[in-house]
């Protein structure tokens, strides 16, 4: 047990070193986009000294490294800063809204995304480990090969392409689901899973492959050890022989798969979300791009490394306890 948390705490010291790398890297990319707040608020007309005086209200005028180590401290202690167009807005009114405040704007986004990821989790996960299941038990028959070639073909495929056949077959021609997804507050749960079921479906096409095929190679690999021939020889079914003995022996890398791409489901939702208008944070992330809203950007990016690093280390100390080699190192 003292083996386990020790790598446990070496990992997780990892993984803060490389969000600390991170975070340097997203806050020079974000500062070197093209573009300027102040000049985009302002118009191409605006005065050298508007735009300064803009500049200087925001901060703006320091030089990067101060900015750096100041965003860096505020994070640690849960301070993302205030947008920058919501304090432009407040700068002409005299007042600063509460929910100005970058925390306030991605919280309920956050949030929105979580379902969204929690909803296709749901669907893909089963799905997705018990056609690998079925694959590997039916090897090289037609099932096999038809269930390769079909999640093959999905990951192959652009996410954005994905969602409008699906808009096209469940929205257009047979309208079963709505193809917006306007979730609001106060929504009951059967019309926000109606809504999120569209993008679910689409996230699920583009994750289930991974999944299945891990699921696939990592029972077939176990089919030759002498205990699965020694299962076989007793008669077992072979449904029961990868239940009882092939999938528990190969839930370490499943598990880690599976992490992977639930990391995949939180940080690669952008294009979804911007094609269903779903107000998540990948619907955010684009819009305040496109103000050069540079705090809302730096924390979008920043979660969804923290996210993905998370879960990456999640995926490790799960595959850690799950394998006895692991947890006793020679």
């Amino acid at each position: 047990m003292g083996s386990v948390i020790r790598i446990v705490l070496q990992r997780l010291a990892l993984g803060l070193v490389t969000l600390l790398i991170v975070s340097a890297v997203i806050f020079g990319a974000v500062n070197l986009l093209p573009g300027d707040f102040a000049q985009a608020v302002l118009g191409q007309s605006a005065t050298p000294e508007a735009v300064a005086a803009i500049r200087t209200q925001l901060g703006l005028d320091q030089p990067l490294p101060v900015r750096y180590a100041q965003w860096l401290w505020d994070a640690a202690r849960g301070d993302l800063g205030v947008s920058f167009a919501q304090a432009n807005f407040a700068s002409f009114t005299g007042r600063v809204d509460p929910s100005a405040t970058v925390l306030a704007q991605i919280g309920p986004r956050f949030a929105n995304t979580m379902v969204l990821a929690g909803v296709t989790a749901a669907i893909a996960v089963p799905l997705a480990v018990g056609l690998g299941i079925l694959a590997a038990l039916w090897r090289d028959t037609a099932f096999d090969k038809g269930a390769n070639i079909a999640t093959l073909s999905s990951i192959s495929s652009p996410e954005f392409f994905l969602a409008y056949i699906l808009i096209l077959l469940f929205a257009v021609v047979n309208p079963v689901l709505p193809s917006l997804s306007n979730i609001f507050p106060g929504m009951s749960f059967g019309e926000r899973l109606e809504k999120t079921l569209l993008p679910a479906l689409t996230l699920t096409l583009v994750v289930t492959a991974h999944m299945m095929r891990m699921t696939r190679a990592a029972i077939l690999n176990l089919m030759a050890q002498p205990y699965i021939e020694m299962a076989r020889l007793k008669g077992m079914r072979p449904l029961r022989v990868i239940w009882r003995h092939a999938l528990p022996n190969a839930l370490a890398p499943i598990v880690n798969v599976v992490a992977l791409n639930l990391a995949y489901l939180v940080t690669g939702v952008v294009v979804v979300e911007v094609v269903f208008v779903y107000p998540g944070i990948g619907q955010l992330f684009v819009d305040s791009v496109k103000l050069r809203d540079i705090p809302v950007v730096q924390a979008c990016c920043l979660i969804f490394a923290a996210a993905y690093i998370l879960l990456n280390l999640t995926a490790d100390i799960l595959s850690i306890i799950s394998n006895p080699r692991l947890r006793h190192p020679k």
